[in-house]
């Protein structure tokens, strides 16, 4: 596959494309006699929007996924517009214009590509406006990442930025609250003010954040933790801390 092109695979990732950008397609490869009522919408839209398919033995598609789930279908599509700390202050805007207070999500140092695509997936259902992350030591988006956020890779940007305390900084200067998970803060998650201009920050799997992320956070919270065990997955974690924030910001 050319450097200019990437590939989509699983039902949700690569409808949820077609109906965002169906430009970018170069062709698709479905199931050979799969037409369910599930994949009939993609071989419908590749029609109308007059999209190439080839018929594929599921050996192929395995192959092509390297053994990830690809549910019958995977797309070759054009990279989409990558975002940067350039663009931080036009999502600020574009949020302020229809009256919405700011909402960000920092993962500091997430590799997993499973937990990128599951906090996609939370930032989406609770109105992020963007997932800010460093450029390296970090996830990017690829295949696996886009079908486990099933859709949300399309309509949360990912804005890579070459230095998160500085980028962080910058939202500080903007008005925006920052607050970090952090084990050995005693303040409770529930006990806080997370309404207005907000970015939650979420750390690494097992490191938690490092030590200038931690410093440049304007309050750190914790989960309230009852069992023996001791922290909970990066993704299900940001999803309690994201609807708790669209809690109160709907009060």
């Amino acid at each position: 596959m050319a450097k200019n092109e990437e590939l989509v695979f699983g039902i949700h990732a690569v409808n949820a494309l077609i109906n965002a950008a169906p430009e970018r397609f170069i062709e698709i490869w479905l199931l050979k006699g799969r037409e369910d009522d599930r994949i009939m919408p993609i071989i419908n839209l590749s029609r109308k929007y007059g999209i190439g398919t080839q018929l594929a033995s599921r050996k192929a598609l395995d192959e092509k996924s390297e053994g990830e789930q690809h549910q019958g279908v995977i797309a070759r599509v054009r990279p989409g517009k990558s975002y940067t700390e350039n663009d931080i202050d036009d999502i600020i805007l574009a949020a302020e214009k229809k009256s919405i207070a700011p909402f960000f999500l920092i993962l500091d140092g997430v590799t997993d590509p499973h937990n990128l695509g599951a906090c996609l997936r939370n930032a989406d259902a609770a109105g992020v406006q963007a997932i800010i992350v460093p450029k390296d030591n970090a996830a990017q988006i690829t295949p696996t990442v886009r079908k486990v956020a099933v859709g949300a890779v399309e309509s949360v940007p990912l804005v890579q930025v070459t230095n998160l305390s500085r980028t962080m900084k910058q939202l500080q200067k903007q008005g925006v609250w920052i607050v970090g998970t952090a084990g050995e803060t005693d303040t409770c998650l529930y006990d806080v003010k997370l309404s207005g201009p907000m970015a939650l920050v979420m750390g690494a799997e097992g490191k938690g954040m490092r030590r200038l992320t931690r410093e440049n956070c304007d309050q750190l919270v914790k989960l309230p933790m009852a069992g023996t065990v001791s922290s909970l997955n990066v993704s299900v974690a940001t999803g309690i801390c994201l609807f708790e924030m669209v809690r109160q910001r709907s009060i």
